[in-house]
């Protein structure tokens, strides 16, 4: 463990190059930088997907790399910043890739996680280390590094001005109707084999619900892999215009602005529930296979399901004390043990209380 004592903090590079979800994350520590230390320049290194999304952040210059091609991302870097040094790299994405990439960057100092959480040998890519700290939200352990640089930590975001995309999310957006946001799928980048999607039936019961509510408007959202396709396909049979089905029919952004211009958002572990807590919406994620403790929508206890505890014991035997903090229960039937009155009391509460 080591500790940094204030000093003058000239410019600073950042790397987190992915998930979406990780990105907004991120996005606390440099906003934290930003109102501790105004005049400390900031450099993000950051997956071409992603900048997509934070690409017009003021103050903030990006270095876009791609992680699938570290090697190559490597001697981009290292061209870009030729004849440069920062006074600290802060490696908040323990990765074989970033490990690579910091390479290329020089640094008066670079900090990586503690010896728990620096996967794929980070520790040997550093030389300082934030605080091991046990079971921590994703968020707050990346805020151990404004910590390890004596800023302020809090897990605060400003919602990102996204145009003119804005402009395309309130073209659907109906101001007189509460607009709930659908992603249904969680992220494929597990593969298959580790889908933390709630199922399409049970979306099904949950939608004709929800339109069944006066004055409430359900958009669909989405990208183009093989399961949001099945369930833009499917959902599309059961409701047709009854829903606004915008699965696989937005770029990032436009998908992001909607999000902002929604009410609440309906989500499994995905990037779009991770959107939402950065622009300030709560969100009803529906949790099984990890744990929100761990990786939920940040802000967004209350609203929460999570049936992570009762899938530990019916699939693993064991109690949340007897697994690591990050274990994945790896059966996608442990999703259905979130109900569809489940989900229908939540939103009930929500409207409710947001009225």
């Amino acid at each position: 463990m080591t500790t940094n004592k204030k000093q003058p903090l000239n410019h600073i590079c950042l790397i987190r190059l992915s998930a979406l979800g990780d990105c907004c994350h991120a996005l606390a520590v440099i906003e934290n930088i930003q109102r501790s230390s105004p005049k400390t320049k900031i450099t993000w290194v950051i997956g071409k997907t992603e900048h997509q999304l934070f690409k017009d952040i003021k103050g903030v210059e990006f270095i876009v790399a791609d992680k699938k091609k570290p090697f190559e991302s490597f001697f981009k870097i290292k061209k870009e910043l030729r004849g440069r040094c920062f006074d600290v790299l802060l490696n908040i994405h323990a990765s074989m890739s970033s490990n690579l990439i910091s390479l290329a960057i020089k640094a008066k100092k670079k900090v990586g996680f503690d010896r728990d959480r620096a996967r794929d040998l980070q520790n040997l890519f550093c030389n300082e280390y934030i605080q091991p700290i046990k079971n921590q939200h994703v968020v707050d352990g990346m805020l151990e590094f404004t910590k390890y640089l004596n800023l302020d930590s809090a897990a605060k975001w400003t919602p990102l001005i996204l145009e003119p995309e804005e402009g395309f999310a309130r073209g659907y957006i109906h101001s007189n109707k509460v607009t709930c946001l659908i992603s249904p799928c969680s992220s494929q980048r597990y593969g298959d084999q580790y889908n933390r999607s709630w199922s399409i039936n049970n979306f099904a019961k949950l939608i004709k619900y929800l339109i069944s509510l006066e004055n409430l408007q359900v958009i669909m959202t989405g990208g183009n892999s093989p399961p949001e396709q099945l369930y833009s396909k499917e959902l599309d049979d059961l409701f047709g215009n009854e829903i606004l089905n915008l699965i696989g029919k937005t770029s990032i952004r436009e998908m992001a602005a909607l999000i902002k211009h929604s009410d609440f958002i309906i989500s499994p572990d995905s990037g779009p529930a991770h959107i939402a807590t950065i622009m300030g919406k709560p969100v009803i994620g529906l949790y099984a296979m990890s744990n929100p403790k761990r990786s939920g929508p940040y802000n967004s206890d209350e609203w929460l399901i999570n049936k992570y505890d009762q899938a530990l014991k019916v699939f693993m035997d064991k109690s949340p004390t007897e697994v690591k903090f990050g274990q994945k229960i790896k059966q996608p039937e442990a999703m259905d043990l979130i109900e569809t009155r489940d989900v229908i009391e939540k939103v009930e509460r929500l409207i409710k209380h947001e009225s």
